[in-house]
């Protein structure tokens, strides 16, 4: 095969500035970046002849616009007991001291999983309408005979990063032992809007 073969045609002076005009902000990814002399798409094509591009399919002409698409909000992150990302250092060091002011508890201690979920929900929601920032969450420890921990307690931090309380919850972490220790949860409510 010769190479004038493997080349194909020449590019006409038309494509030429098509392709100057598409690649004009492309910068190659290894190499030092380009210099690539400013040309003007439009003029050139002026000076060119004949346009050879290909004449317009009525049918690809009055396509429909495409609907806008709003950006999503992103998910509020994980909350992780003990670690309030969303808190500034001082109210972080405060929250976890217990040195914040308690403005309300919940006491779950020998509810079903259900009626503590539900009581839970209710009492985080009714905390953030009335614009309450710090609470505790009583949970107890529920130390089991064989080690393990009480299904409330390692079930509450679960239920505080589900809808609708985690959209309310700022930060979370154990309470101090004037409060219940690992047996409660302080909870930081987010401001309301």
């Amino acid at each position: 095969m010769s190479d004038k073969r493997a080349r194909g045609r020449r590019p006409t002076a038309e494509e030429k500035a098509l392709w100057r005009h598409v690649t004009r902000d492309v910068v190659p990814l290894r190499a030092k970046k380009a210099r690539i002399p400013e040309a003007d798409y439009a003029t050139e094509l002026r000076e060119t002849a004949e346009p050879s591009f290909p004449r317009e399919n009525p049918e690809t002409r009055a396509l429909p616009a495409l609907p806008r698409i709003e950006p999503a909000k992103p998910a509020p992150a994980d909350l992780e007991v003990g670690r309030p990302a969303g808190v500034d250092k001082r109210n972080a060091t405060r929250l976890r001291r217990g040195k914040l002011p308690i403005e309300a508890r919940v006491d779950l201690h020998g509810m079903t999983q259900e009626r503590a979920f539900r009581a839970l929900n209710g009492f985080i929601l009714r905390s953030h309408e009335a614009g309450l920032r710090c609470v505790l969450v009583i949970t107890g420890k529920g130390l089991r005979p064989d080690g393990g921990v009480g299904v409330l307690r390692s079930a509450v931090p679960r239920w505080l990063n589900q809808s609708p309380c985690r959209e309310r919850v700022l930060a979370v972490t154990h309470a101090t032992q004037n409060d219940g220790g690992e047996g409660a949860y302080y909870v930081m409510l987010k401001r309301k809007k």
